[in-house]
């Protein structure tokens, strides 16, 4: 008896559908595309649960007609592709004419249409793949499918189906998708009776990233738009000193269908080399128009990936693109209140004051009382703050003489005068008094104070020993003493995160978090945001408190404390995206990851400034705690024996 099987209909139609639909983000994805596809300028998207009990894709687009409802059902039936010639270019989001047929044998299925040209609609029903009732109905032009139970008679699919919440947000991220590749479409988004966004369909792609990504997000943006070799790129890029650890926020698009592109992602990279961080990337929402002929959508069950004919063109048209708007965009960077502000040299201050005024007009002033002028800074400064009257009577524009000395030349000749007395034999004399004071001249210049003279090396008291300590290298490297005959090279930054990660993983970040005077929001998107709220504990073991935001943004009330402020957002946008892709890792992996990035970020960086307290301290905590490796292994101490060092110079 032979082996091959033929499968009937129904077995046929399960195995296909696993193939298209995955999750209910794969319906809906499919069901809003159509209405894409048929012309519609609004469309509204409500899910429960999740979107396993409950979907609804309602639009205003053309309409299906009666007689076409049958066979829109059935596998491989499409009007966007006619002759094989059509597959060369496609200019439709849908066109395998599965979506339908793959949609009702897993779920129970209500259609709700009407063309433009039909005086009554239809409804409707298919549970199964099995066609129920098919009547009139009064309906608006457009589109309503409703999906229940999905995989209600494919409980094997079913059991791999994650939390209500999780398939929600892979909806959200679907949506979001759809609403930045289609601003002319209003799309609104109701989850479990909540409308979770709306888009304005106004046309700008700008107003479609506001509404998903927020304000903060919209805010920091340049505009891009270029065109080279017949590929225009437009939409907008993020500043480059808003970039982010990874690469989940970048948005691409080709002939405004979302894609995963190597080949866009590849030449960002290459036009930020020098005005972005490295190990940071930006942010994008860039569409990609090229001829439809040009590129291939028909080699990814969910065409997500496309192939272009020739990646050259793209590659470049990207790349001059992204450039131009970093080089336009940093000459309207324009300075934020949030800039760390300078400490101001009063001393320096009145100057500028006093020589702005100078050059300005004089109005006459009443006489000042003369004093004698003490070698005392207190004293002048108290002269220059007296006020001044000016009289009521029409005041007459006089001029400063070239020639009137100043306070400041006085002062001068009056310390020069001070240093040649004190250098010259002393003679018992009387002290001569002082010229008068100009109050209206500019401040004084003060001598600088005396250095103090160098303390010795200090030493370093350990457990077991006594170390001196000679300094530090290139910013970056301890240098220690140890006995006559060694000396000893410590990795600052190595040092200061292993033992940041030791105490982290010790306490479970208990003690460690610090509560934020302004907390932060972060803005992710839906896929990360969902690894964040289905782990909040691995935050919280950090020491990170994080509350939901909502519509896809957490707010940090508190951070590990030795976290750097400009170091937090960062950190947890690392974080997230590490949660997303690494779902099945056991929890002690995740944690260990967790630790050893709070710890890289809040250690000593190589090349910052750090005082001799803070160096000795670092060090004599290497040798009491046997600190040998960081985190990722490198090495923390070098030691280089004397003798080794008396080789080089030839003494041995």
């Amino acid at each position: 008896m032979g082996k091959i099987n033929i499968l009937d209909k129904h077995v046929a139609e399960l195995i296909a559908a696993g193939e298209v639909v995955e999750r209910p983000s794969s319906v809906i994805k499919e069901l809003v595309e159509n209405s894409i596809d048929a012309g519609a300028t609004a469309v509204t998207v409500e899910i429960k649960n999740g979107g396993v009990t409950f979907m609804r894709v309602a639009d205003n687009g053309c309409g299906i007609l009666r007689e076409d409802i049958r066979p829109a059902f059935v596998r491989h039936a499409t009007s966007k592709v006619r002759v094989e010639d059509d597959l060369d270019a496609i200019a439709t989001l849908g066109f395998r004419g599965e979506a339908l047929a793959s949609v009702s044998s897993v779920s129970h299925l209500e259609l709700i249409t009407k063309a433009r040209e039909e005086e009554v609609g239809t409804r409707y029903l298919i549970e199964g793949g099995e066609e129920i009732s098919l009547n009139d109905a009064g309906c608006p032009d457009g589109t309503t499918f409703i999906i229940r139970d999905l995989f209600y008679n494919v409980p094997a699919r079913m059991k791999f189906l994650k939390t209500d919440m999780a398939e929600g947000n892979a909806v959200s991220n679907v949506i979001d998708k759809i609403a930045l590749s289609h601003p002319e479409i209003a799309i609104t988004y109701i989850r479990d009776s909540k409308q979770a966004l709306h888009t304005s369909g106004d046309g700008k792609l700008l107003s479609a990233i506001y509404a998903v990504y927020g304000r903060e997000f919209a805010n920091a943006l340049i505009p891009v738009d270029y065109t080279l070799g017949g590929v225009r790129v437009s939409g907008y890029l993020s500043r480059p000193e808003k970039a982010r650890p990874n690469r989940n926020m970048q948005n691409f698009f080709i002939n405004n269908r979302f894609v995963i592109s190597k080949t866009a992602m590849a030449a960002i990279s290459e036009a930020c080399k020098g005005s972005v961080m490295v190990g940071k990337f930006p942010s994008c929402v860039l569409n990609i128009e090229l001829s439809y002929n040009a590129v291939d959508v028909n080699v990814h069950p969910t065409k997500l990936e496309v192939r272009f004919v020739n990646e050259r063109p793209v590659f470049d048209a990207v790349y001059h693109a992204v450039k131009t708007a970093l080089q336009n965009g940093e000459k309207r960077i324009e300075v934020t209140a949030n800039k760390p502000q300078t400490r101001i040299n009063p001393f320096e201050l009145a100057q500028k004051v006093f020589r702005e005024r100078d050059e300005q007009p004089v109005v006459p002033k009443a006489p000042l009382k003369k004093q004698p002028l003490k070698d005392n800074s207190d004293e002048l400064l108290r002269l220059l703050d007296e006020p001044v009257e000016t009289p009521k009577a029409q005041p007459q524009v006089l001029t400063v003489s070239d020639s009137a000395p100043t306070v400041a030349d006085r002062y001068k000749e009056h310390i020069e005068a001070k240093r040649a007395e004190a250098s010259a034999p002393a003679k018992p004399t009387d002290p001569a008094p002082a010229e008068p004071v100009n109050a209206e001249v500019s401040a004084p210049i003060l001598p600088s104070e005396p250095q103090q003279p160098a303390e010795p090396a200090p030493l370093i008291e350990t457990d077991d020993n006594s170390y001196r300590y000679i300094g530090e290298a290139f910013k970056t490297y301890i240098m220690i003493e140890k006995n006559p005959r060694e000396l000893l090279l410590i990795d600052k930054h190595a040092a200061h995160e292993r033992i940041i990660y030791e105490k982290l993983k010790k306490d479970k970040g208990s003690g460690y978090s610090q509560l934020l005077l302004t907390p932060i929001t972060v803005t992710l998107n839906k896929i990360d945001y969902a690894a964040v709220m289905s782990e909040p504990e691995v935050f919280s073991q950090a020491g990170f408190d994080i509350d939901d935001f909502g519509s896809g943004t957490i707010i940090i009330r508190s951070a590990p404390q030795y976290l750097p402020l400009d170091e937090i957002e960062s950190s947890v946008i690392e974080m997230a995206g590490y949660l997303s892709e690494n779902k099945k890792e056991i929890r002690s992996e995740k944690m260990d990851w967790i630790y050893h990035n709070v710890s890289c970020r809040a250690a000593i960086k190589g090349g910052n400034v750090s005082t001799d307290e803070e160096l000795i301290a670092l060090a004599k905590q290497v040798e009491d705690e046997d600190v040998r490796h960081c985190p990722h292994g490198r090495p923390v101490c070098v030691v280089v024996k004397k003798r080794e060092i008396e080789r080089w110079f030839g003494r041995v």
